[in-house]
């Protein structure tokens, strides 16, 4: 693991990089897009998403988040949020778990500002 950081560029060129798998630790309303903030011009989520809430990652044992994940050991995460918070503490936990994961601090907050990634939704 290069850094523990995923950047905009990287995450929309890696999209349909199977080996990444995306996750949105937001509530499930903020995820399906029937709730969000109000200074986002979009709602929704980042295509490919996988929704997880970040309670449910923080108060799991590591053994208990990798059987939940259902993903191998050192499998290489990108954990996203609305702004970059519950998001990082998400990939500390998962971290922990072993996995390679990499918090993307822009977030939806930034995500959904991008109409060319938007567009690929």
């Amino acid at each position: 693991m290069t850094s523990d950081r995923i950047g905009l560029e990287e995450l929309a060129a890696r999209l349909h990089d199977e080996r990444l798998t995306i996750l949105d630790v937001r509530t499930e309303p903020e995820y399906s897009g029937a709730a969000g903030y109000p200074c986002d011009p979009q709602q929704g989520h980042i295509p490919g998403a996988r929704n997880i809430d970040v309670a449910e990652i923080v108060e799991r044992r590591p053994d208990e988040l990798r059987e939940a994940l259902g993903l191998a050991e050192g499998a290489e995460i990108a954990v996203y949020c609305h702004s970059g918070s519950r998001s990082a503490m998400a990939a500390a936990a998962l971290r922990a778990a072993g996995y390679d994961a990499r918090n993307y601090e822009g977030s939806w907050h930034e995500w959904s500002r991008h109409d060319d990634v938007l567009a690929d939704a």
